[in-house]
């Protein structure tokens, strides 16, 4: 095992490049649905924003339940096998959502595409991984960061415009060529540069994994339309935590553990972890609410809010290999502070956000607060996995999507869920003070989207405290070691400690 994945003489430029654009076409279709869940919402009957959310969630939790076994799947199969498999099953469900008649069709999709796609951050970090030296790693993670957040930031402009004069299914059909071109290039081009280890599953792990993820996260899900009282939301978090302990139990019991989670014996690799929890959860939240309150209270089109979010797109796409420079020059915990205070700062600014905010603003708050969400991601990330040793990168990487996956979902589900509650609270306050014999449907329309606002703006609260929380974490970062002493030493002692 301490055998199984060793360090490229050269990196594999190719195959890197066909599985960037493979990545870049499965995260692209990811946030395509934040723009367009109202236009979908109106055009399904579906009455609550919660269950429509499911299209986003659904798609996290599915992943977020599958990416536990991609340290399983990495050892056991060929990154030319699961590249193939993972597309082809995402090709599948583009085109089911593509032809989708009702919601239910619609949302079957969207998961078979999660099932898919969930399974190519792990394979493609993991390749970056053996390609680079560690001393490379920022510059070449910092590429890896162009693909994983310049995709979904492009996401919302192109979405705005196809469902501002297309139908909405275009957007799957769209993606679908991409995606057949991609298990194309696939096929005829991809190679093996990561070697397979004989190794087994542990069926009992993969289903405590699946049902106490699923529950937590169905159970954080339908508080958002059911509320924190409800039975069914309180029964499923409690099942799920239940389920969670027993497997992370069985985890440190295992010789061949599902997840190895003595990934969390090194500690910058401990708290990058805690840091991305906490900051993916605040992050998801941002990617609903932003749409929610561009679209729902002021009305603007969905075409010129995703044109609006475009700036901010491409400000990520500018800085991220730069990032990935800069962290191999100065570190992580410079980058990190400097961008977790201005994701702070604009995310609190934006609870200043109201019904008279100029185009201006908005547009400026989310560039500069993209800005400093893209100083944060990556450096972290890559600082964390630069302390394991080789045989666990596989592990760290699961880890590391798993916990993001739900966090972002449970963040995500806990956000609209305090947006929905505010949002009542705030309708029935303004609804007791007027004359409801007299009161005309534009006033009560008014009325509710002022609640809608003042919930809107209650979150992003919410979420500038939760990054604050991620800034204090992120000011016990120390840069890893990288020197080819530090490495060889890592490396002996894993191996000593392995056998």
């Amino acid at each position: 095992m301490s055998e199984t994945f060793q360090q490229l003489k050269k990196p594999p430029y190719l195959m890197i490049a066909i599985l960037f654009f493979g990545a870049f076409v499965s995260f692209l279709n990811n946030s395509l649905m934040n723009v367009a869940l109202p236009t979908i919402m109106a055009d399904l009957g579906i009455e609550s924003y919660g269950t429509i959310q499911w299209l986003s969630t659904g798609y996290m939790l599915v992943s977020g339940v599958l990416i536990p076994v991609s340290a399983f799947l990495l050892m056991k199969f060929t990154n030319r096998q699961l590249f193939l498999s993972a597309m082809t099953i995402f090709t599948i469900g583009t085109a089911i959502a593509a032809i989708a008649p009702n919601f239910g069709t619609l949302l079957a999709g969207r998961m078979i595409q999660a099932a898919g796609s969930s399974v190519m951050s792990p394979l493609l970090m993991n390749i970056m991984l053996v390609s680079f030296p560690r001393e490379k790693r920022g510059t070449a993670m910092g590429l890896f960061g162009l693909v994983m957040i310049t995709a979904p930031a492009l996401g919302p402009t192109l979405s705005g415009y196809i469902v501002q004069y297309h139908d909405w299914r275009l957007l799957f059909e769209i993606i679908l060529p991409f995606a057949i071109l991609s298990v194309v290039l696939g096929f005829f081009k991809l190679k093996n540069v990561m070697p397979t280890s004989p190794t087994s599953l542990d069926y009992l792990s993969v289903i405590l994994s699946t049902l106490g993820f699923g529950s937590v996260l169905y159970g954080f899900s339908e508080a958002s339309t059911k509320g924190w009282n409800d039975s069914i939301v309180i029964t499923t978090i409690i099942v799920g935590v239940i389920l969670l302990v027993f497997f992370t139990l069985r985890q440190f019991k295992s010789d061949k553990p599902l997840l190895n989670l003595s990934v969390y014996k090194y500690p910058m690799f401990a708290l990058s972890s805690v840091i991305s929890i906490v900051n993916s959860a605040a992050l998801f939240s941002g990617m609903i609410l932003t749409p929610a309150y561009v679209q729902n209270v002021r009305g603007i089109s969905a075409f010129d809010s995703g044109l609006m979010m475009l700036p901010g797109a491409l400000v990520m796409g500018i800085m991220s290999p730069i990032t990935g420079k800069l962290f191999d020059k100065f570190g992580p915990r410079t980058l990190a502070v400097i961008g977790f205070i201005i994701t702070a700062v604009t995310t609190y600014m934006m609870t200043t956000f109201d019904i008279d905010t100029t185009y201006t603003f908005i547009i400026t708050l989310y560039c500069v607060r993209m800005l400093g969400i893209s100083m944060i991601m990556m450096p972290i990330m890559t600082n964390g996995l630069n302390q394991l040793p080789t045989r666990l990168n596989p592990h760290g990487t699961a880890v590391n999507n798993t916990l993001n996956q739900v966090a972002g979902a449970i963040g995500t589900a806990i956000f609209v869920s305090l947006m929905n509650s505010h949002a009542k609270s705030s309708i029935a306050e303004q609804m007791s003070k007027v004359d409801l014999t007299s009161i005309t449907e534009l006033e009560k329309a008014q009325i509710q989207q002022l609640g809608l606002l003042d919930g809107i703006q209650f979150a992003f609260l919410i979420a500038s405290i939760t990054t604050v929380a991620a800034l204090i974490l992120s000011l016990f970062i120390k840069r890893v070691d990288v020197s080819k002493e530090a490495v060889a030493k890592l490396e002996a002692e894993d191996a000593t400690g392995s056998k």
